[in-house]
């Protein structure tokens, strides 16, 4: 009988070994059949794990779902027709550029199509660029031909700044496969891969997402239904905060008698002599300093000097040197009109923060909170740290 058991138990051994010899050399083919079937970013997350190869932090980058892809994985992925690539250019009025110019004149990334993160907005708030009506988002993916199913990669001409809006804007409405081109148009071009020079001169054509989302907004309750189907909504979703929002639940309570932490810590993505109220708002109304107990990340210290993120693991420590456990606490991000603190919340989704711990924008963000007359508690004391 023990004769019986140990070879039974020899072959039992070996027949598992030869499974685990056959799934390996399957797994080693995986790499070829995918550059073979050019997969979505979807597929490459599913077969990449910063595990596997925790150096190749641009590999990892890369591969995640929700981030940024490279040049080089966007150069062989622009003819395809579930791949729409967005130039959401746009500038502060200081810096002298115009993003639909630009867009209108070239270069520009083969095959992009002109995202106005400015323009299609919400036409009724005297904020400047907040985040649209559900409908408008809608006509303006419709304008652009742009389906639920497809991958969307967003680009600026700065290298990395206005796009983060328009990956957050998709994210907000419930389109997960969207990505950042790291480095922007910049990076894209230094890479050395073909860019479209021809000048459109048919500027209905480079307008054509702005002009279908303001019809929406002028035709008000007549609105016929939209092929591209939003799945949420930014507010319903916890992905936009209102000023009410900010004021019940990132600022401390206290009293005489009891004190009263808040629940999400707000982190502002402008440069730390703003928000330490050291310098001057560039917009007339708006008072200097910062919302109470907020923290500070410059949204500029999470990128290198090219315009790409930095590494998975310095982006955590920019956060933590701010005091902000980036991959566990409640967070709000904040910035002087909405833009640049999308920086920060594609920061944290590449530093490795769950998915399903939603960080929210605080879409007012400075010039709602600071402007004269707002109401809002505004601290502007030499901060003890950022």
């Amino acid at each position: 009988l023990l004769y019986f058991r140990t070879l039974f138990g020899s072959i039992s051994l070996y027949t598992r070994l030869m499974r685990w010899h056959a799934s390996t050399a399957l797994v080693a083919t995986i790499p070829t059949r995918i550059h073979r079937a050019r997969p979505s970013l979807r597929t490459m997350a599913s077969c990449f794990s910063p595990e596997s190869d925790a150096s190749n932090v641009n590999a990892y980058l890369d591969a995640r779902v929700n981030t940024v892809v490279t040049p080089a994985w966007l150069a062989s992925n622009t003819d395809r027709d579930d791949v729409k690539v967005l130039d959401c250019s746009w500038y502060l009025p200081n810096a002298g550029r115009d993003g639909v110019a630009e867009h209108a004149s070239g270069p520009r990334v083969s095959n992009a199509r002109y995202f106005d993160v400015d323009e299609i907005s919400d036409r009724s708030s005297p904020l400047p660029h907040m985040m649209p009506s559900s409908t408008q988002f809608a006509a303006a993916c419709d304008a652009l031909g742009i389906k639920n199913s497809d991958v969307v990669v967003c680009y600026d001409g700065a290298g990395l700044f206005s796009a983060a809006r328009g990956w957050f804007m998709f994210r907000a409405f419930g389109h997960e496969n969207v990505a950042v081109l790291d480095g922007g148009a910049p990076a894209y071009e230094k890479a050395g891969y073909p860019m479209d020079v021809d000048v459109i001169e048919d500027m209905a054509f480079v307008s054509a997402a702005t002009i279908a989302s303001d019809a929406v907004a002028n035709a008000g309750t007549t609105v016929t239904s939209t092929a591209y189907k939003p799945s949420q909504t930014p507010v319903a979703a916890g992905f936009v905060f209102t000023k009410d929002d900010v004021l019940a639940r990132c600022i401390p309570r206290s009293d005489a008698f009891s004190s009263e932490p808040a629940e999400f810590t707000l982190v502002d993505a402008r440069p730390r002599a703003r928000w330490a109220g050291e310098k001057p708002e560039p917009r007339p109304g708006v008072r200097k300093g910062r919302v109470p107990s907020s923290k500070c990340v410059p949204f500029v210290s999470l990128l290198n000097d090219d315009g790409t993120f930095k590494s998975k693991k310095s982006i955590i420590n920019m956060f933590g040197a701010s005091g902000v456990d980036i991959l566990n606490e409640p967070v709000v991000f904040s910035c002087g009109t909405g833009v640049t603190a999308c920086v920060l919340a594609l920061g944290a989704a590449i530093a490795g923060r769950s998915r399903d711990m939603v960080t929210p924008l605080y879409d007012g963000s400075w010039s709602e909170w600071g402007s004269e007359g707002s109401g809002c508690p505004v601290d502007a004391s030499p901060p003890l740290d950022c």
